[in-house]
């Protein structure tokens, strides 16, 4: 029985105003769930609310005073804590495959900050120098653990020789990031000297030492409270960070940044992810390693810790900490989306079967990145550079890194 003529008119118009039949709203729900996939980090949301509240309420006076004071508690409990996880048993297990980790270094440690010096010339014309500070140090940060972990594991790699490949690079990060920013920035940045490598040494690298050796008594405790004590060192790097844009809002640093500068890094940033990609997939290959052994190396070697790298800022860089890890915290967002991209190519390309499950966004997001310790607790806020990254210097980078064959 046909209805009405007005009442087919009537749900032709509702139909229109849903959305023109019901190809579009397939074609929504397709976009939709790509959306959904694409892995946002929720401590990197809990990063931007942090900063948020600084802006509007900066912490002045002796509200100032407390929490200079807390903020140097929290990063010498932050480095304990990584020192109970990271076991460097583990780590020396896996020296046998001493290439691949050596590959990795040099990736994380000497092509990095090749780039980021040669990234010298864009100032001023592309980058301010505050920002370009920022963009070298994070080039001297050390490589994740937690997301390479998960996205290697998507992809069908190494996961093994991730885990250690991560581990020696926080490892080794606890120690070569201070001094290579003393090398390489010098004094142009926070006073940073000689005096303040002894600060840091006693900041970050003695109580990562008292974590590794009291790891025999307390790691079995730790391992036990992983989650309760994720949120605790999530809390910590939130109260690091509240603590370097308050002090940068007092010193009027954010006067300093433009919308047309942060498009700029964002441009950059993703030029250095599409080049770290690419050069690691082509430098793998080219060293005779295997599919599994790629993918380790190239998701291990381009990735930064932003958990690493925000507390090391906080002690480096002093009242221009804020701007210093604008970039680490644009990188790492950006970095996530790509590498997820990569790591569903990846494996649909694996020999043995037609790809990983839709839930590849990798859980390690939601504590941040991965920082020097291995551990379950994965709290490695190592990434939040995403102000002003957005989809288009994602999928720049993307594009640019592409990955014809597998890495």
């Amino acid at each position: 029985m046909r209805r009405p003529r007005a009442v087919r008119a009537a749900g032709a118009g509702k139909a229109g105003q849903a959305g023109e039949g019901p190809g579009a709203g397939r074609s929504r729900r397709r976009a939709a769930a790509a959306l959904s996939r694409l892995p946002v980090d929720r401590f990197l949301l809990a990063l931007a609310g942090t900063v948020g509240l600084a802006v509007l309420l900066p912490a002045s006076g002796r509200a100032a005073t407390v929490a200079d004071g807390a903020t140097t508690v929290a990063v010498g409990f932050l480095f304990f804590l990584y020192g109970t996880r990271l076991s460097a048993r583990e780590a020396l297990d896996g020296l046998r495959h001493w290439r691949l980790h050596v590959t990795v270094l040099v990736c994380t440690f000497l092509v990095f900050p090749a780039l980021g010096l040669a990234a010298r010339g864009l100032v001023p014309y592309v980058l301010s120098h505050p920002l370009y500070t920022g963009l070298l140090f994070l080039c001297l940060v050390p490589s994740t653990v937690q997301s390479s972990i998960a996205f290697t594991s998507i992809a069908r790699g190494n996961v093994a020789a991730a885990i250690c490949a991560g581990s020696f690079s926080s490892l080794l990060g606890v120690v070569l990031t201070p001094v290579l920013a003393g090398l390489l920035l010098g004094g142009s940045v926070g006073g940073f000297s000689a005096d303040s490598l002894v600060r840091t040494a006693l900041q970050l690298l003695a109580p990562f030492l008292a974590g590794q050796l009291l790891r025999r008594w307390v790691g079995g405790f730790v391992a036990r409270h992983r989650r309760v004590l994720g949120y605790a060192d999530r809390g910590s790097v939130l109260l690091v960070v509240y603590a370097a844009f308050s002090q940068g809002m007092n010193e009027g640093v954010w006067h300093q940044v433009t919308p047309a500068r942060l498009a700029a890094l964002a441009g950059v940033e993703a030029v250095l992810l599409a080049v770290m990609l690419r050069g690691t997939s082509f430098a793998a290959r080219r060293l005779g390693f295997g599919r599994e052994d790629r993918i380790a190396i190239v998701f291990a070697g381009s990735k930064k810790s932003l958990v690493a790298g925000l507390p090391m800022a906080s002690v480096l860089f002093g009242a221009q900490a804020s701007l210093a890890v604008l970039p680490l915290m644009l990188y790492h967002q950006m970095q996530l989306m790509v590498c997820a991209v990569l790591a569903r190519r990846y494996a649909a390309q694996a020999p043995d079967g037609p790809g990983a499950p839709d839930a590849a966004a990798p859980d390690t997001p939601r504590a941040g990145d991965s920082g020097p310790a291995p551990g379950p607790s994965g709290s490695d806020p190592s990434g939040s550079d995403q102000a002003g990254a957005g989809p288009s210097g994602a999928e720049a980078a993307g594009r640019a890194a592409g990955a014809p064959a597998g890495p």
